[in-house]
C-alpha cells in the first residue's frame, strides 16, 4: 500500500498539483472511503476517525460533501416492475 501511495503522491507532483489541492483531495477521498463504509453515519465514522461529529461534519462543509448523497448511493435500486404477462396460447395434446 505504501508504494501505491509514494506513486500517487509522484505522479501528483509531476501534474503540478498544488499541495493545498492534495491535500483537500485526500481528505475528501479518505472521508468518503469511510462514511461509506458506515452507510453515510456521521456518529460512527466520526468515532472511526478519533474526531468529534461536529468536527467531521465541518469538515465535510468545507470540502463540499454531503452524506445524504453517500446514503443515497448505498440504496439498493428499485425492483424492476414486473414484466407484463404474455399471451400464452395452451396447446392440448389429446387425441
Amino acid at each position: 500500500m505504501k508504494r501505491d501511495f509514494d506513486i500517487l503522491v509522484s505522479q501528483m507532483h509531476a501534474s503540478g498539483m498544488a499541495y493545498n489541492d492534495a491535500v483537500r483531495e485526500f481528505k475528501k477521498r479518505f472521508l468518503h472511503e469511510v462514511l461509506a463504509h458506515h452507510r453515510g453515519n456521521q456518529c460512527k465514522a466520526a468515532e472511526e476517525l478519533g474526531m468529534h461529529r461536529n468536527t467531521l461534519s465541518r469538515t465535510m462543509a468545507e470540502l463540499g460533501m454531503d452524506s445524504a448523497t453517500i446514503r443515497r448511493g448505498m440504496r439498493k435500486p428499485v425492483r424492476s416492475v414486473r414484466p407484463a404477462a404474455r399471451n400464452l396460447t395452451i396447446v392440448s395434446n389429446s387425441r
